[in-house]
């Protein structure tokens, strides 16, 4: 063995239950090995009764970090030693920095989705239509409220969730944000800017309609989708059938793997090497 050859290599994981198809890995060892770093990724399954012995155990084997996804984003907070603001507001976590001796947690998820929108669209006073009351939408929620957005109207079928998305955006944030129900097909109003969808509707499922009507928004709008696969969903091509611009989600998987391998590294990572690592486990 040579003089100076070291066998220990950085780790950081996903938690999550259940993690099989989850991507991840793919997009960071790639990096991993462009970058000539020999860290690992480890895509681990944690039931939600044994997250505290794994975060225990990611402190006790030295992790340089994680990533968390469902069903334990809100479940790690009381976990970490502390928060940054935006994951504080939105009580959900989906990446762990270490930092020190102290194991910090950030929310990457809307961070991600921001920066999708770069070159698209100035969010800062937009007004906004955001469709899903849950993790997806929090994240976003929250990162538009601080990046200034106007009016931000939560549309949602289950009220309690979307009025409580709606009063925790008008009461720790400056900007304004109203409920609405969403009962039938929902009609965008002509006035919205920006669209996004952060329900599951159209996951796996390139058919899959999701009840809203485009009709009345203006060209200069722009339609979101939080969904990676398909890239295209229903939602986008029906938008873009009427010459709208559209973003889709697999930006803002990248986007948010990009934020969590930089806090992890300290190095800017290439986004080109994961955006193709990405497309080709999707065979796109």
């Amino acid at each position: 063995m040579p003089l100076g050859t070291s066998f220990k290599q950085e780790i950081c994981s996903l938690f999550g239950y259940p993690v099989a198809g989850n991507p991840t890995q793919y997009m960071m060892e790639r990096a991993f090995a462009h970058h000539g770093l020999d860290w690992r990724y480890l895509t681990l399954e944690i039931p939600p009764e044994s997250l505290e012995d794994a975060v225990r155990g990611m402190r006790a084997m030295g992790f340089r970090g994680g990533n968390i996804t469902l069903p334990h984003k809100t479940a790690v907070v009381p976990l970490l030693d502390r928060v940054s603001e935006a994951a504080g507001l939105m009580g959900a976590v989906n990446c762990i920095v270490r930092e020190g001796n102290s194991l910090v947690g950030e929310n990457a998820d809307g961070k991600g989705f921001l920066q999708s929108l770069a070159g698209v669209i100035e969010p800062a006073g937009a007004r906004v239509v955001l469709l899903g009351a849950g993790g997806a939408a929090h994240a976003i929620a929250v990162e538009l409220a601080l990046a200034g957005a106007g009016e931000l109207v939560i549309v949602n079928r289950t009220a309690e969730p979307g009025q409580q998305l709606t009063e925790l955006i008008n009461t720790k944030t400056s900007q304004p944000a109203r409920f609405v129900p969403w009962e039938g097909v929902y009609e965008a109003p002509a006035e919205t800017q920006l669209l996004i969808n952060a329900t599951s509707i159209g996951l796996n499922d390139e058919d899959a309609k999701i009840p809203v009507a485009l009709d009345a928004l203006p060209q200069s709008a722009v339609v979101a989708d939080v969904i990676f696969n398909p890239p295209v969903t229903w939602l986008l091509r029906q938008a873009r059938e009427r010459g709208l611009t559209t973003v889709d989600g697999l930006g803002m998987l990248v986007n948010q793997a990009l934020i969590c391998f930089r806090l992890w590294t300290g190095i800017e990572p290439d986004a080109r090497v994961m955006r193709e690592a990405l497309e080709e486990y999707l065979e796109i």
